[in-house]
């Protein structure tokens, strides 16, 4: 009996050899839907029943937020089927009154025609409603689905770029993701459960009404119908979770065979049939796991039927007790079969229907919960205006720790970027330069110290209005899956243009050989995402990243900063020669230009140059004189200059010679020996 009447628990899975060579164990993603894979294992029907009205209430504010009309229209159609339902129940009991009555078989007919007539009626109009609420249900649920959605995505577009660095807000981030799609599944299993339960209502109100005691008959034969049907339900969930870990390392598997990024590898290194004789080996695993399910719910079904058999036989029993002692008719016993098989069935629905809201429930409270640390953690949409004329813009002692970091990535920081001047910022890997961007640029607030447009403090500005005099191109800039022409103009995607308006800042950057091969211009898909689309190389794609820049540039009328990272990385040294000269060119009394690089030979030219080191601020100033005073700068550019400077005593490679005298390889004086290097 504990077999089927204890709590379903949790198994370890069972891991093939394959999962432990490939990934040393099962995985296990870091996901909402991981985080909640337990969940339905801690419900019963009891705490389900309590749970339901809370459950359908979040559905029905959603709901009602999204389209007020369409959830009137489900509530009045589901309550009309309810009422229907009962009136049905009804009909039959005077159907079977007329049929079990007294008087002849005509005179039996006649009485049972209104019945029928009021029993076909009923079931006219319940599918009629039935229809409206599936019709008015399907309008609700997109809009349900659209609403969170826009919610999730506006909160996520709209947080401090320094929450979307903290770790433990990803996460929320990535778990609220699956909310909206949640939502939609839940106004679907709200209505069933709705509809189940007003059914169960008005069953259970007409067998109170033809006998009081039949209302206690429903619960005994319904209650091992209900308990079943969720023991069935947790037993699957059981086996889903866990042969779901095969399945997840199966999918990976067939990923990385046919992405494109290990193609190659999959090819020379003979990758494919290794992985395809690891994928056959966790295939058997969740076959076998496949069969005990289908065994384990084999007997359970069984079980639970035969409990629901014994209490329906039960329940018969007392009802031809109670019809052999006078105090139920024929008539009312034969409505009452059917009441009760009517009600085991909406409580089976019910059950089913609340299991599922249970579980979508808790991604949709990660939905509520995601939107609300986002409004704490959002850009401030107040603030003051940015002065039109700017001096300059500058940091005064700034420091910035990252959330999950000891040490700080900026450490009291002071330096200035003036207008109409070139700045480039210089330093190792991890000294700092992109942290000093992201605070320059507004993207971060400083922990400590202030960042000063003109006079005015930048915490005490219109963030969005700061946003709008930055102009950002850096190493790794996204590369949307757009037309070129779009790729170009999102730079500034509220200014209408067209592809004659984007020339001047194709030939600006150089990206008319680019533009010119596209098949239809700067009206060409570009990215291999869609069919039809082009793939441009790296280099190409830096051009119009700088078309893009100089769209942006040259669409603002008012003094602004230009950030530029790593802009050459996938240029030929001609072509970063001709960039890094267009760059500089942007410079203009109302724009500085921010040049962050590891090409010393593109930031020779700066106005000032500031050089980094374990986020702190260790030299500055021109390229002449960081030479002269001998620091880290003259370091870095000496050792990237020797890379090019000539080398002719760097000896030549020599082809090895086999040795003449086999008995003696080492011997130093041979001439052949490859241990010896030859003398010319």
């Amino acid at each position: 009996m504990k077999r089927f009447l204890g709590k379903v628990r949790m198994a370890e899975p069972q891991i093939s050899d394959a999962e432990r060579e490939l990934f040393g164990g099962p995985l296990r993603y870091d996901t909402g839907w991981a985080r909640h894979e337990h969940a339905n294992l801690d419900l019963t029907m009891r705490s389900a029943l309590r749970q339901m009205p809370g459950l359908i209430g979040a559905t029905l504010r959603m709901a009602w937020s999204a389209d007020r009309r369409a959830l009137s229209a489900v509530a009045v159609s589901e309550l009309g089927q309810g009422v229907a339902a009962a009136v049905g129940l009804l009909a039959v009991n005077a159907v079977m009154h007329a049929l079990l009555g007294a008087g002849d078989a005509v005179d039996r007919l006649h009485a049972l025609l209104p019945g029928l007539v009021a029993a076909a009626a009923v079931a006219v109009v319940n599918s009629v409603l039935a229809g409206w609420s599936t019709s008015r249900a399907g309008r609700l649920e997109p809009k349900v689905e659209r609403t969170a959605t826009t919610q999730y995505l506006a909160a996520a577009t709209a947080v401090e770029l320094e929450a979307i660095d903290d770790p433990d807000f990803r996460r929320l981030l990535d778990i609220a993701q699956y909310g909206p799609a949640s939502a939609r599944r839940m106004i679907g299993a709200c209505v069933s459960a709705l509809n189940s339960g007003i059914s169960l209502i008005a069953t259970a109100g007409v067998l109170t009404v033809l006998h009081p005691a039949l209302l206690p008959m429903l619960l005994v034969i319904a209650a091992p119908r209900g308990w079943g049907t969720m023991r069935v339900a947790q037993e699957r969930y059981v086996s889903m979770m866990s042969w779901v870990e095969h399945l997840r390392a199966s999918r990976l598997i067939g990923s990385l065979l046919t992405e494109r990024t290990a193609a190659q590898e999959v090819r020379i290194h003979a990758v494919g049939p290794f992985l395809l004789d690891r994928y056959r080996s966790m295939a058997t695993s969740a076959e076998a796991e496949q069969e005990r399910l289908a065994s384990s719910k084999a007997v359970t079904e069984w079980f639970a039927s035969a409990l629901s058999g014994l209490a329906m036989a039960a329940t018969y029993g007392a009802m031809i007790w109670l019809i052999m002692a006078g105090h139920m008719s024929l008539a009312v016993a034969g409505t009452a079969v059917i009441a009760v098989r009517t009600g085991s069935a909406s409580l089976g629905a019910l059950v089913m229907n609340v299991n599922q809201l249970h579980e979508e429930s808790l991604y949709v409270r990660d939905h509520g919960q995601f939107l609300v640390e986002a409004a704490r953690r959002g850009i401030p949409r107040t603030g003051g205006p940015v002065p039109a004329q700017v001096g300059q813009v500058s940091l005064d002692h700034v420091t910035y720790r990252y959330p999950d970091r000891d040490t700080p990535a900026l450490d009291d920081v002071t330096l200035g970027f003036p207008m109409g001047t070139v700045t480039a910022v210089v330093g190792e890997n991890g000294s700092g330069k992109s942290t000093l961007m992201k605070i320059l640029s507004g993207l971060l607030l400083p922990h400590a110290g202030t960042v000063r447009w003109g006079e005015a403090d930048i915490t005490e500005l219109d963030r969005a209005q700061v946003f709008d005099r930055v102009s950002l191109l850096t190493q790794d800039f996204q590369r949307w899956p757009v037309t070129a022409a779009m790729n170009i103009r999102i730079g500034r995607p509220g200014h209408a243009a067209s592809p004659r308006d984007l020339q001047t800042s194709v030939d600006y950057a150089g990206a008319g050989s680019v533009t010119s091969k596209l098949p239809n211009g700067l009206d060409s898909m570009l990215g291999r995402m869609f069919r039809g689309a082009i793939e441009l190389s790296g280099g190409e794609w830096q051009k119009v990243g700088l078309a893009r820049t100089h769209w942006r540039s040259s669409t603002a009328g008012t003094d602004g900063v230009l950030i530029v990272d790593e802009p050459t990385s996938a240029l030929d040294p001609e072509a970063e020669i001709e960039a890094f000269d267009r760059i500089r060119r942007l410079a203009a009394p109302h724009r500085a230009v921010v040049l962050v690089t590891h090409r010393m030979s593109g930031v020779r030219h700066a106005d000032r140059i500031y050089v980094l080191g374990g986020g702190r601020l260790v030299e500055h100033g021109t390229h002449d004189e960081l030479i002269t005073a001998g620091g880290r700068y003259a370091a870095m550019f000496d050792t990237q200059a020797a890379q090019y400077a000539p080398a002719p005593d760097i000896p030549k490679p020599t082809t090895p010679v086999a040795p003449t005298n086999p008995g003696n390889p080492t011997n130093p004086t041979n001439p052949t020996n490859p241990t010896v290097p030859d003398p010319a």
